[in-house]
């Protein structure tokens, strides 16, 4: 499956959801089985029938930073800033990828506020300019930014909402939203039935919306800088090894296992990722799959795709569209075993 249109599917605009479902854990979940096919359709609570003693849940801990922020160039005109990631010395918070809008008004520099102003130093191929700032940004974030919201909400969204509540690492521009169906409570649950949870972090760039146009052959992925610790790698490692399952919470924790996956085992440490994963791709680090319900011609849909099998995901959507689940980043879930 290679052809853009292979993954492409018609989702009515009222199903795009607007507001995360509360409590959390009570939007639906869409069970695949890859063995035989079956769909099934619950509650996310639920999801503790489909765990067993000695998974191992591995989940994105990346937390969603107000990185939308707002300058104007020395004619006082206005430009809105994207902050991408950071790629300066960590701590520093001088030197950023960003997109901007419009991108031509930078010229001269911007002002952020009294004390921080910026400079493009550099302009990447696909047009992200990287920002050098006068002081930390870090610093301003709170004052100065908002929480960015993917193109398809339209509605206020609370920026707490669209966090995990595990949340830790700041760094994402948009939120690992497969994590967005857990709550305290049912953390608490699957770990009393001896599923063991660990976390990495990936930080969500505004690639994960890039579309894939004409020929995915040609598409590249936006770097994503990720970090495994030493006991998640270990503790994936010994489930490997005694056959147990590792979980991903997420396509993001996908990308990061399976890009840290190295020699036959997960290597710990930090690192970049452009893993983009379609059909044809052998995973080596995951055997279950939680994720939300993804955007028509996507690199997202492509992955999911390449761990359910194709036609199976692309019936699995179809029968969403029919029983009329609520799709994209507040939407509802689906477990894939």
């Amino acid at each position: 499956m290679n052809r853009l249109d292979d993954y492409d599917y018609h989702l009515p605009p009222e199903l795009i959801a607007q507001q995360g479902v509360e409590p959390r854990d009570a939007s639906r979940l869409m069970v695949l089985h890859r063995a035989d096919g079956r769909l099934e359709h619950r509650l996310f609570r639920e999801v503790v029938d489909y765990l067993r003693e000695g998974d191992v849940l591995v989940l994105n801990q990346s937390k969603v930073i107000p990185a939308r922020l707002f300058a104007t160039n020395p004619q006082g005109t206005p430009v809105e800033v994207l902050l991408v990631r950071e790629l300066s010395p960590e701590g520093r918070g001088g030197v950023w990828e960003a997109m901007l809008k419009p991108a031509k008004r930078a010229k001269g520099g911007l002002r952020f506020a009294d004390d921080l102003e910026a400079e493009v130093i550099a302009v990447e191929e696909d047009g992200t300019r990287v920002l050098r700032f006068s002081g930390n940004v870090w610093e301003h974030l709170e004052a100065l930014g908002q929480t960015p919201l993917p193109p398809y909400i339209h509605e206020p969204v609370d920026p707490e909402r669209y966090q995990t509540v595990y949340a830790r690492t700041p760094g994402s521009v948009a939120a690992p939203t497969a994590g967005l169906h857990f709550t305290p409570g049912l953390l608490e649950r699957i770990r009393a039935m001896g599923v063991e949870t660990h976390y990495v972090t990936l930080h969500v760039g505004p690639g994960t919306f890039k579309p894939v146009k004409d020929d995915p052959d040609r598409h590249t992925m936006h770097a994503e800088p990720y970090e495994v610790p030493l006991e998640t790698a270990e503790a994936v490692g010994r489930a490997k090894a005694e056959g147990r399952r590792v979980v991903a919470v997420g396509t993001t924790v996908v990308r990061t296992l399976e890009s840290a996956w190295q020699g036959g085992q997960l290597r710990a440490g930090r690192g970049e990722t452009q893993l983009f994963i379609r059909p044809g791709f052998t995973f080596r680090a995951v055997d279950a799959l939680i994720t939300n319900f993804h955007l028509p011609k996507s690199t997202l849909l492509m992955l999911v795709s390449a761990f359910a099998g194709h036609e199976l995901t692309m019936r699995a959507y179809r029968t969403a569209v029919e029983q009329r689940y609520r799709f994209y980043s507040l939407g509802d879930a689906m477990l894939i075993v």
